[in-house]
């Protein structure tokens, strides 16, 4: 175990740019950008350049998709609980998980398994976001991943034949970065486990919100919603399923330690 602190200091610069860019591209609210540099630093700083090749890449992707598809999901606004602008607990949720693993690798900078864990990490959320951010383009209505009912685009829990192949293609853009930045292991190794994590991270997302992530409902336009306690028109929404507590960013959090896990194991 040993410190690099030029390493460290160019590491936190690097987040503070990134960050400061993103929220005045309004990508990042402030208390996103806060968090953003805080995992940027621990990523670039600890892990250096390979780390942050996939991070950039899955913050770069994901905010280019949802700009150029913003005013599709704009009648979907309705439905989601935030907006395009991520704040801290976005953030947290997509990149906490592969931050823990990047501060393990200083800790075990010979262990391959730190990194297949944070590559698959976030080929997962960037897995979901794709299929979030690419879903809303699907010509039919999706359907919900546990009984395979059509349901309202937007609806938590719901899959589509685009939203699919958009996950398998944000968890693949990750997984052959990984496996050609690789510190450890080979490419097909670390591409594969990668995008596995990735897609099942990715689906196990979906599952919480088909059955336990916090649902409601705004009475007044009789439509569900992730969005609590006032839905866009201004109605005091009421819960109709789901855990209280388990709200869209702890359902990231899920996808995200799923990724890892899988990545893990394997």
């Amino acid at each position: 175990m040993q410190f690099h602190l030029l390493q460290f200091i160019f590491g936190f610069l690097c987040a503070a740019i990134i960050a400061f860019v993103a929220y005045r591209a309004h990508s990042l609210s402030r208390s996103g950008a806060w968090a953003a540099l805080a995992e940027g630093t621990i990523i670039f700083g600890l892990g250096g350049w390979p780390w942050a090749v996939l991070l950039l890449a899955f913050f770069v992707s994901s905010s280019a998709l949802t700009r150029a598809f913003a005013k599709r999901k704009a009648v979907l606004n309705e439905k989601f609980d935030k907006g395009g602008q991520r704040d801290i607990g976005q953030v947290l949720a997509n990149g906490g998980i592969a931050s823990v693993f990047a501060g393990l690798h200083f800790f075990f900078p010979q262990a391959a398994w730190t990194w297949l864990a944070f590559a698959a990490s976030l080929a997962a959320v960037n897995a979901d976001t794709w299929a979030t951010e690419l879903g809303v383009l699907n010509p039919s209505m999706p359907r919900l991943i546990t009984s395979w009912r059509p349901v309202e685009r937007g609806t938590s829990g719901g899959i589509s034949v685009f939203g699919t192949l958009a996950a398998a293609g944000g968890a693949a853009l990750i997984a052959i970065l990984a496996g050609l930045v690789r510190p450890y292991g080979t490419f097909w190794t670390v591409t594969g486990f990668a995008v596995l994590g990735g897609l099942l991270g990715s689906l196990f997302d979906s599952f919480l919100g088909a059955t336990v992530q916090a649902i409601y409902r705004c009475p007044h336009c009789d439509k569900e919603t992730e969005k609590h306690p006032l839905h866009t028109c201004g109605t005091q929404t009421v819960q109709v399923r789901g855990w209280k507590w388990l709200n869209n960013d702890m359902v990231n959090v899920g996808c995200a330690l799923v990724g890892a896990l899988i990545g893990l194991v394997l």
